[in-house]
Parts: structure tokens; C-alpha cells; sequence
């Protein structure tokens, strides 16, 4: 007895009829479409830590790159063909074309699922031919919703669809070999159960002799290839994806295969959940009314059961009251489910992933496909050493996490990661394990191997942060060598400033991580000699995107050795920008800029900072060349001016004295220069310009309705806080 039972990979429909054809055949043999390099880890199927969503991972040995997955989830037939045959001792194999094949070709086309792409949708047609718009409303009318198994009728539309359809080549050659299985089968087994696509059930059933199959299949290459369980989730198996073989709605799939009574009423109880979850008010009653709503659709559209397109719109008038958003959010969590699936943790896996396994227990970290928020407090050592795994999987190419800068920087105990595992980062860590067996020697022997290669000098220093952020203290020695020798051999000095920010944070809060720097020191401190060498030849004759190019990066330097514990360092600087404000030929904006560098730096005072002002600011200079000085010396924010009166009368001054034409040509300038301020800023800019600054301890005539005797409420909190009376009258005790 042989049966071919052609099905919808991933149906639920289909799922059931094969239990219930397989329970009355008993068959002595399964074949199932699908590699059959993986046929030794079909046993793992009856382990109970192998949960689907699972996929058959295989890829090439010597080229981890070159992959392919063949997914399974608890509704796919195939699966529960193999969990039949697992449970009732029966031999099951895989009889499709080994990939090997496939994977030998010197350029494979992508492979993400064991279906491929057609030149025609058979299910698409037969919807058509039915008069459905929809091919998986169609599906679900005519296999989910009647409970019977249909292989008959179906490989009969099959065969009517090839019969006017052109064939794939690589389609007409997988199923040479599907013939070549089944004929050595017949000789040992007399009761086999065949479980592949239903394209395929045509081809089977055709009378093609062994001498054409062989001719086909005759003088091919194999490569070595290897295959594992790994991981996956349902979002994965939604064809917008880009899954071949996938279905639009996995999650309300596996709600159709699971559930056999009631199954409209418990799905539009999980969507209510669902909202509740995110805080939105939904009563029984909304269910009820929704469940009624469902059934009334049905039967006004001739359907036998009330399907998706009828629980949505069900759920968009009653549960979610018209509103788009909670919708999406019924389809994200419940129509396509982020579901992960599991593997035992001794699955055959490269001894990366296993390490990587062995990390996530001993630092509770779980997997999860969907995005969570990780905070994490470097003080406590379980939230370091998950700091540190993160990072060192990014090196590895495995972006598990992504770091929020915004809500902690590197100079803090804080760090904020956003979590969300892919499936795809199981052959990512296949590709890494020819680093090291280990992540922390893989990702060093990655950084060693960057640095190594990299020719760019801002490179080289990033990989210098990134080994005190992922603890990797036997990369330190190579990359300091790699960044001390593209130091020396680079002349470019805004290249050589821009590595200095990066290295100093390094150095001021290595202690943080607990991390000895001492090497770096020596060259940071080398680094920042060669900037302020080569910095008075490197500001001549600049251009106004030059020069701006250049602010930017002295800016970054200053803020960088501001964080160093160095005043010698400082003080070279400052000298150096001291020599640099002296100069004729120093571009404006440059030359502003360090002026008010070195007037917050204490190095010039407040009557020398306006005589230089003054001397910018005089009719012998071009209104445009004294406004990107002033450019320069504002851009740090305008407090300054807010705060001394005699520099913002002295602007002033220069401002009202300009021509109406030079005003116009300065006037872009000065807009943009202003237009950086902080809206306070600019109003108390604007305040004391006009005379109206308001003088709140007295309430002059600038002062805008302020409340004194409601203020002084809170100076009795006040002298609790600071330790002492204060009386209104502003005197204290």
C-alpha cells in the first residue's frame, strides 16, 4: 500500500488530515519532503525540550555563510508526521533532493524555505477558479473549516493546474529524486505514507522511468554541508516575510489547529486579553457582542465558519471601537504571534552556539523575539557580565541587543539595552565559530583581526572602546599596536583629533569596568602631542566648510581632555589655542571659538575678551568675516551673553552700526548662529536687549505677574533643606 498525501505546508487543515489518514494507513515507512542530510535529528522530535517553532538549519561546512532553513511549527503536517512516526516507532526519512546539491552551485540562489518560488500560485488558482479573492479565505472554507481529509480532490487540482502550467526545472528535479527514493523504498517496504506539498503529488503519480530520473540527476556536485535544530518564530513564518512557503496569519493558525470546539468565542477572549493587557477597558460583554457579530458575517457571506477577515472585523467594531492602532496590536501579539520556539540544550550545535547557550542560563538571560527593555546597573556583577556578552555578540555580528545612548552613557553605572532575538543570528554564530569556540575568544580574536586590517585610524581607536566595553583584555596589547602605528603614519590632523574623544572616554571611565588602562594613557598623551604640533599648520588657509570641520572636532578634543585627569595635557592645549588667538591669518570662525574657549578657561578675562571683540567688530573688517567670528564665539550657547552685559552691549553696538547692505550679507550668519539657542536663551537675549529684563527679587517693571507672597511659601522648605532660616525680606537669621 502506498499513500501520497499532498498538503499546504504550514495548514492546520492539512495537519489533522494526515494524523487521521496516518492512524488508518499505519504505514511501515513515513517519507516526508525535506532534506535528507537532516534525517539523523528527526528522532529529536520526541524530545520534549525540542518546541516548535523549530527549523532545520543546514549550511555549508566550510562556508557558514551559505544557508538554508526548512521551518516547522506545531500546525505544519510535516511536523506532526514526524511526531507520528517518532511515537509509533515507525522509520521516518526525508526524500526531497539533499541540499547538498544546491549548495555546491557556485551561486546559489537564497533559500529560506523547502518550497521555493513557483511560476504559478496553485493556491491562488484555485481560489480564482472558486471565485475567491482571498486564496487563504479560500483555504480555510474549503480544508480548515470541513475536518475531513480532501488528498484526493486536491491532487486532482494539482494535476489540472501543471497540466496548463509551465514547470520549474529545479522543481522537475527534485521530484526525479523524490521518484528515485520511492522506487528503492518499495523494495523494503510494502505500507508507505508519502507527506510532501501538494504541487508535488502530480509527479509522483507519473509514469517516468528510472533511466529518465537518472539521466536528470546524473553528474552533479555535492558540498559538505551540516545541519542542526535552531529556534524560530511565527513572525518568521508570515509570508510578508519573505517566506516562500509562509502563511500571512501563523498565530491564528495555530489557534485553528489547537482548538476544536468554540473556536471563535476563546479566540475573541484571547484578543480581549490582549487589550486588557495595554490597559484598554473590554468587558464580556464586548466578547459576546463581538462572537455574535463574527457568526452574523459568516452567514451573511456563505462561509461555513466565521474565519479571520470575520474575527478582525469583528474585533475592529466591538473590541477595538473603530481604533486602527489596537487592531494592529491584536494582529502583532495575536493574529502573528511572536512565539519562539526551543531546542534542547544538548542539541548538536558548533560549540559557540553552546557557550552562548551556557551564558544565557548563567546570566538569566532568555531569548525572546520580543523587544524588551534591559536595564542594566554595572555596580552588580550579573548586569556587567551581561553588558559584556552583548557587546561582544555585536563584534560577532550578532546584534541581539541594541545599547539606548539616550538613557545612560558609557561614563555611567547605567546602561539601557533594547533585546529582540532573531533567528537568523543561528547562523550568524555558525559564521563567528571559526573565531573561537568561546565568544569572549571569538569576539577578541575578532577585534584583533579588525584592527589588523583596518587602514583608517578612527576605526582602530572605536575597537580601542569596544574592548573595554566588551572586557576583552588580551585584544588591548594588538590594538594599541594597531593604533599607535596608524597614529604615526597618519598626517591628516582632524583625523588624529577625532580619535582622541573615543580614547579618552576609554581612559576616564575604565574604572567603572574595572578595566587597567595604563598603556592607553601613554598613548592618548602621545596622540594629543602630535594634535597640538601639527594643529598651527593645519589652520591655514581654511575654507568656511574647512574651518567648520575643524571647530567641530577642537570642540570634541577640548570636551575630551576635559574629561582626563591631566593637567599637563590641558595645559598644552590651552597653550596651544593661546598661540592659535594671537594669529592675523586665523579663519574667523576658529578664532572666535577659542576665544571663548579661553575666556570660560580663565585663560583670558572678561577686558580682554572684549577688546578682542572689539577689535573684530570694527568698521576695518568685513561684516561677514566679523560675523562668523561671532559665530564661532557664540556657538557654545548663549548664556554668555545672557549673563555679561558689557558683551552683549558690545554685539549690540556692532549690530545697530552696520549697513543696510552689509546687514543683509551678515544677516544669514547671525540668524543661523541664534538660531542654535535654546529657546530661553533667546528670550532673555531678547529681554535685556530691549530694556525689559525683569528683576524678580524686587518685581520691577520687567517683572511679568510674578507671585512673591506665593513664593515665599516655599522658603520655610527651603531653609529645611539648607540648613538655616530665610526671611522673606531676603535677610537671614
Amino acid at each position: 500500500m502506498e499513500r501520497h498525501y499532498g498538503v499546504r505546508h504550514h495548514g492546520p487543515g492539512s495537519a489533522r488530515a494526515v494524523l487521521h489518514a496516518l492512524d488508518a494507513q499505519r504505514p511501515d515507512l513515513v517519507l516526508i519532503e525535506g532534506p535528507p542530510e537532516a534525517d539523523e535529528l528527526v528522532t529529536w522530535a520526541s524530545n520534549d525540550g525540542l518546541v516548535p517553532p523549530v527549523a532545520l538549519l543546514g549550511y555549508v561546512t566550510d562556508a557558514p555563510g551559505r544557508a538554508a532553513y526548512w521551518p516547522f511549527a506545531v500546525f505544519s503536517p510535516e511536523w506532526q508526521a514526524i511526531r507520528w512516526a517518532v511515537t509509533h516507532d515507525v522509520p521516518v526519512r526525508f526524500f526531497d533532493l539533499p541540499w547538498a546539491y544546491r549548495a555546491a552551485e557556485e551561486e546559489p540562489e537564497p533559500d529560506q524555505d523547502h518550497e521555493g518560488v513557483r511560476p504559478v500560485d496553485p493556491i491562488g488558482e484555485l481560489a480564482a477558479a472558486a471565485g475567491y479573492d482571498d486564496p487563504e479565505r479560500w483555504w480555510e472554507d474549503v480544508i480548515e473549516h470541513r475536518g475531513l481529509p480532501a488528498f484526493e480532490a486536491i491532487a486532482e487540482a494539482m494535476a489540472a493546474i501543471r497540466a496548463e502550467s509551465p514547470e520549474d526545472p529545479r522543481d522537475l528535479l527534485r521530484e526525479a529524486h523524490m521518484r528515485t527514493v520511492l522506487r528503492a523504498a518499495r523494495r523494503t517496504h510494502g505500507n508507505i505514507a508519502v507527506v510532501c506539498g501538494a504541487w508535488h503529488v502530480p509527479a509522483l503519480d507519473a509514469k517516468v522511468s528510472a533511466a529518465a530520473d537518472a539521466a536528470l540527476l546524473k553528474g552533479r556536485k555535492k558540498a559538505k554541508v551540516t545541519f542542526t535544530w535552531v529556534p524560530w518564530t511565527y513572525g518568521r513564518l508570515a509570508s510578508w516575510q519573505g517566506y516562500g512557503a509562509g502563511v500571512r496569519s501563523p498565530g491564528w493558525y495555530d489557534h485553528l489547529f489547537a482548538t476544536e470546539e468554540r473556536v471563535i468565542t476563546r479566540w475573541l477572549v484571547r484578543a480581549a486579553g490582549v487589550l486588557r493587557d495595554d490597559g484598554v477597558p473590554v468587558s464580556s460583554a464586548h466578547v459576546i457582542e463581538a462572537v455574535r457579530l463574527a457568526e452574523a458575517l459568516a452567514v451573511l457571506r456563505g462561509r461555513p465558519l466565521a474565519g479571520l477577515d470575520e474575527v478582525t472585523e469583528a474585533s475592529r467594531a466591538v473590541l477595538c471601537e473603530g481604533d486602527e492602532l489596537r487592531l494592529d496590536l491584536i494582529g502583532r501579539r495575536l493574529v502573528v504571534s511572536e512565539r519562539l520556539g526551543e531546542v534542547p540544550d544538548d542539541m548538536p550545535a558548533v560549540p559557540l552556539a553552546r557557550d552562548l547557550a551556557a551564558h544565557q542560563r548563567t546570566l538569566r538571560l532568555k531569548p525572546s523575539p520580543l523587544e524588551a527593555e534591559l536595564k542594566l546597573d554595572l555596580r552588580k556583577e550579573t548586569d556587567l557580565g551581561r553588558s559584556r556578552l552583548l557587546h561582544r555578540l555585536r563584534l560577532l555580528d550578532v546584534p541581539w541587543g541594541e545599547l539606548d545612548t539616550r538613557g545612560g552613557g558609557k561614563g555611567t553605572f547605567r546602561e539601557t539595552w533594547n533585546l529582540r532575538w532573531q533567528p537568523e543570528y543561528a547562523v550568524a554564530l555558525v559564521e563567528a565559530s571559526g573565531y573561537g569556540t568561546t565568544v569572549l575568544s571569538a569576539a577578541t580574536a575578532r577585534v584583533v583581526e579588525r584592527a589588523r586590517q583596518s587602514t583608517a585610524l578612527a576605526e582602530v581607536t572605536a575597537l580601542v572602546e569596544t574592548c573595554l566595553l566588551a572586557d576583552l583584555p588580551e585584544a588591548y596589547p594588538p590594538v594599541l599596536r594597531a593604533l599607535d602605528t596608524r597614529a604615526a603614519l597618519d598626517s591628516d590632523v582632524t583625523r588624529l583629533m577625532a580619535a582622541i574623544p573615543a580614547l579618552a572616554r576609554t581612559l576616564r571611565y575604565g574604572d567603572v569596568r574595572g578595566t587597567d588602562l595604563g598603556a592607553l594613557g601613554t598613548v592618548t598623551a602621545a596622540l594629543v602631542g602630535r594634535v597640538c604640533a601639527a594643529l598651527p599648520s593645519a589652520v591655514l588657509a581654511l575654507s568656511d566648510e574647512a574651518a567648520a570641520d575643524l571647530r567641530r572636532h577642537a570642540d570634541a578634543v577640548h570636551a575630551a581632555i576635559g574629561l582626563l585627569d591631566d593637567a599637563g595635557l590641558r595645559d598644552r592645549w590651552l597653550d596651544t589655542l593661546v598661540s592659535l588667538t594671537g594669529r592675523d591669518d586665523l579663519h574667523g570662525l576658529l578664532a572666535g571659538r577659542f576665544t571663548r574657549v579661553l575666556y570660560e578657561e580663565d585663560r583670558l578675562d572678561r577686558p580682554d575678551t572684549r577688546r578682542r571683540m572689539g577689535l573684530v567688530l570694527t568698521a576695518g573688517v568685513t561684516p561677514a568675516a566679523a560675523a562668523r567670528w561671532i559665530e564661532g564665539f557664540l556657538s557654545g550657547g548663549g548664556l554668555l551673553l545672557v549673563h555679561d552685559a558689557a558683551l552683549l552691549a558690545l554685539v549690540d553696538e556692532w549690530l545697530t552700526g552696520i549697513g543696510a547692505d552689509a546687514f543683509t550679507e551678515a544677516l544669514p550668519l547671525l540668524r543661523r548662529t541664534f538660531g542654535t539657542f535654546a529657546q530661553p536663551e533667546r528670550r532673555s537675549i531678547g529681554e535685556r536687549v530691549t530694556g525689559t529684563a525683569r528683576d524678580d527679587r524686587h518685581g520691577g517693571a520687567g517683572s511679568r505677574g510674578v507671585d512673591h507672597e506665593l513664593a515665599a511659601l516655599a522658603l520655610p522648605t527651603l531653609g529645611a533643606l539648607l540648613g538655616r532660616e530665610i526671611r522673606y525680606e531676603g535677610s537671614t537669621a
